[in-house]
């Protein structure tokens, strides 16, 4: 019988928060054949747009744009449990030459993220059958409930990757 593996813990101060997101890659094609450029431009950045080749590559862009999205959705997760929601591109979802993806944040999900604590994020993205599916990793310096949110209380535990 294989041995359980765990996560290693964090540095001391430090905790990982974790969100993960599916999309149907059918659903941004259809909103992209419905609303085209003015749905596009609403959710995703100049430099995501043209990652994916939108509008030139038409309903071949949706796969990459659907993962962007599910990355979003993975980001407003580790970032909001309480239900706070961000401009869609103000989240960003940017490729290295390498073709590994990196998160920029800029405006309210900058200033949240450092409210949280965000030292530094991983993202990882995948299509297939249809699906898209993003998991990002955020470590963070650790905080109290009452120090993220500036209200109530409670014990210092993960509260991101809720369903949502």
């Amino acid at each position: 019988m294989a041995a359980a593996m765990r996560a290693p813990a964090p540095p001391a101060g430090l905790r990982y928060r974790a969100g993960i997101d599916v999309v149907a890659v059918e659903e941004v094609a259809a909103s992209l054949a419905a609303f085209g450029d003015r749905y596009a431009r609403r959710l995703f950045t100049a430099a995501e747009r043209s990652d994916s080749r939108w509008p030139v590559a038409g309903p071949d862009a949706a796969e990459s744009l659907a993962a962007r999205f599910a990355a979003k959705e993975a980001v407003v997760k580790v970032l909001a449990p309480d239900g706070w929601a961000p401009s869609w591109t103000e989240i960003e979802v940017r490729r290295r030459p390498s073709g590994a993806c990196e998160l920029a944040l800029s405006g309210g999900a900058a200033s949240r993220a450092t409210d949280v604590g965000v030292i530094s994020w991983a993202v990882s993205l995948t299509h297939h059958g249809g699906v898209a599916a993003a998991v990002v990793l955020a470590l963070c310096e650790a905080r109290s409930w009452h120090d993220e949110l500036g209200s109530g209380s409670g014990p210092q535990v993960d509260r991101g990757g809720g369903d949502g």
